[in-house]
């Protein structure tokens, strides 16, 4: 989950979290569109052969859509979307925590008790959420490989390897 317009660290380290989440077989969710944190996590995933991303959009299907999307889900329920995104996530990754829509996904993340992942946020965002966190499993990261570790070795999600 991201900004739309993210600053540029925030841009760098959702393109390699896309990538690595896609080595582990994994796949990535996003909200879809054709920019920020969505666009560049889409495209870290599919420069890895057989990844599969998915995009959650908030419009019908005239909606744009981003090119690294394998699944889109068109919900045409605006903002409200975001609750599906955070139902349909195992963990939950904000890259940045730049904007009100991230910040509701977090939020609703940690109501429903999703482990949830700030990855490069700023230090007030992190201080926001850490007394909010309540039931929700919050961990913050520097790098994108410390997602990556957190979720196989403290969530116990095993990477996927095909047979």
């Amino acid at each position: 989950m991201g900004a739309n317009e993210p600053q540029s660290l925030a841009l760098h380290a959702a393109r390699r979290l896309g990538q690595l989440v896609a080595e582990a077989g994994w796949a990535v969710l996003t909200g879809g569109r054709p920019v920020g944190i969505m666009e560049a996590a889409c495209a870290g995933a599919k420069s890895v052969p057989g990844s599969l991303t998915i995009g959650i959009l908030p419009t019908g299907p005239d909606g744009p859509v981003s090119a690294h999307v394998d699944v889109a889900v068109f919900t045409e329920v605006g903002e409200a979307r975001n609750v599906i995104n955070v139902l349909s996530s195992d963990v939950v990754v904000a890259c940045g925590v730049e904007g009100p829509g991230t910040a509701s996904e977090v939020a609703l993340a940690l109501k429903l008790g999703r482990p949830t992942v700030l990855l490069a946020a700023a230090p007030a965002a992190s201080a926001f959420f850490r007394t909010i966190a309540g039931r929700g499993m919050l961990q913050e990261v520097q790098a994108p490989e410390s997602v990556i570790e957190f979720i196989e070795q403290q969530l116990g999600i095993p990477r996927w390897h095909p047979v």
